[in-house]
């Protein structure tokens, strides 16, 4: 039983959530392929957070996205009703019932990089208003409720690795069956985790898009029963285990060559994966050296990363394809809260 807090009307809760690069596996986590099958990612956070920061109090609700630049002031009894600008913001306050506040969002990476950053946003908001509301819930428990305002209240179709990788911080195998989620910290050597950020370049291509359209096309194709979507998502699911193999015998080589083979499956999900911008950066981190590299999330944009031998070389490469190279620190850490008082 935690100690109530003493919250002053100059309150405001913080909360931070890491995203992720997904090595292995992604796609398998949605449902209806988790209905039938067992799914497994491998992912691990990275030092780029979304925050949320809310305030209570007022006449209405403030909404204030500041990586977007949007924000909203809304009243009435049903201000936070319906979709549209700010959605996943007024998602998470209208299942939550908090009442008139000032919410306010930032996040560490550009919108649409594909990595994780919805997922991560979530899990923020949903520990900024348990914060305010002092409730407690298990890391598992904000991640679930995460998801369901992301995909049920909010209706934007996805899997769980994002929220469940936002909430619990650094390397996890994380295997999907129905409902459930095992969750396993892989034992990642410090030493090779550091090579690994040195070797790993996270590319932002520019070019945003809107994952649930592509996901909902994919899983539209497996249970028409699509031959080639259900083998490539199979295969992910292997490669999901062998990469978390890789990862704790620290073999960079194979983390690499990993990768491009996951590249390969997802680009068989759908013939839109694969933009001719990701085309032409892919050929020259290959040129450059990569050993081997993949979309990061859902794919048809945002962000590649790639494992490189040769770091500067294929920083270069990058960014003579107009690529923004983003940094990559591990974040061992997953949701964290802070009450600040005025």
């Amino acid at each position: 039983m935690s100690t109530p807090e003493f919250h002053d009307a100059k309150a405001m809760f913080r909360a931070t959530a890491p995203m992720r690069l997904d090595f292995a596996g992604a796609w398998t986590d949605v449902a209806p392929f988790t209905l039938h099958e067992r799914g497994v990612v491998v992912s691990g956070a990275i030092e780029l957070r979304a925050t949320a920061e809310l305030t209570l109090g007022g006449d209405g609700y403030r909404l204030h996205a500041d990586d977007l630049g949007e924000r909203l002031e809304l009243t009435g009894s049903n201000a936070l009703a319906g979709d549209g600008q700010l959605i996943l913001l007024r998602a998470a306050l209208r299942a939550s019932r908090v009442g008139p506040c000032s919410l306010r969002t930032t996040s560490g990476a550009p919108a649409g990089a594909g990595l994780g950053g919805s997922g991560a946003l979530g899990v923020a908001l949903v520990a900024a208003i348990d914060r305010a509301q002092r409730r407690v819930r298990s890391v598992v428990e904000i991640a679930d409720e995460a998801w369901r305002i992301e995909t049920v209240e909010a209706m934007l179709a996805g899997g769980k690795q994002d929220q469940y990788t936002a909430a619990h911080g650094g390397f996890n195998h994380l295997a999907f069956e129905g409902e459930q989620v095992a969750v396993r910290r892989l034992r990642v050597d410090p030493a090779f985790a550091d090579e690994l950020a040195r070797h790993t370049i996270v590319c932002f291509t520019g070019r945003t898009r809107f994952s649930p359209s592509t996901i909902a096309r994919v899983m539209e194709a497996y249970i028409r029963g699509d031959p080639t979507v259900e083998r490539a998502l199979r295969a992910m699911v292997g490669l999901g285990e062998w990469m978390a193999d890789a990862l704790e015998r620290s073999d960079l080589g194979a983390v690499g060559t990993l990768l491009g083979k996951n590249w390969i499956e997802q680009q068989r999900l759908d013939a839109g994966m694969r933009t001719n911008a990701m085309a032409r950066l892919e050929q020259a981190m290959h040129d450059a050296g990569a050993i081997g590299g993949k979309a990061a999330g859902a794919g048809a944009g945002g962000s590649m990363f790639f494992v490189v031998r040769d770091p500067a070389a294929a920083t270069r490469a990058a960014r003579e394809c107009d690529a923004t190279v983003l940094p990559v620190r591990w974040a061992s850490d997953g949701v964290q809260t802070q009450l600040v008082t005025g």
